[in-house]
């Protein structure tokens, strides 16, 4: 991906929780621009009418969860290289794998904390 460096990233994050999308935008709302969206529908829609940078997902939301959305986002030819940050309470080692199973580029945990968040980002955006 090529950025100027005067351009501002977007990062979407998609949880159904209000109070997790308002502190990944304190986190994140000095150094991007953070779209909130409650489901997945939303966000796919999103990710198709707006210059998503990356994508932030929670597992548990009511309907299509966060893995399957990672898994659909992949599907799409255009999205296969968008990073992808699986962002959830489900710490175990299974939920871990069946996350990058589902093509995520990073698995962290809430509580998250907002340093280290800012630099999982920052790294997913260098790889690409």
């Amino acid at each position: 991906m090529s950025v100027s460096p005067n351009s501002i990233l977007t990062v979407l994050a998609v949880d159904d929780s209000k109070v997790m999308q308002g502190l990944v935008q304190q986190a994140l709302g000095k150094e991007y621009r953070v779209l909130v969206a409650d489901n997945a529908v939303d966000a796919l829609s999103m990710i198709y009418h707006e210059a998503v940078s990356v994508l932030l997902l929670d597992v548990a939301m009511p309907g299509i969860d966060g893995l399957e959305l990672c898994r659909t986002v992949r599907s799409i030819p255009q999205f296969q290289n968008l990073p992808i940050i699986m962002l959830t309470a489900r710490d175990g080692a299974f939920d871990k794998v069946q996350g990058r199973l589902a093509g995520a580029s990073e698995y962290l945990t809430k509580p998250f904390d907002a340093q280290k968040l800012s630099e999982v980002v920052g790294q997913v955006l260098l790889l690409q």
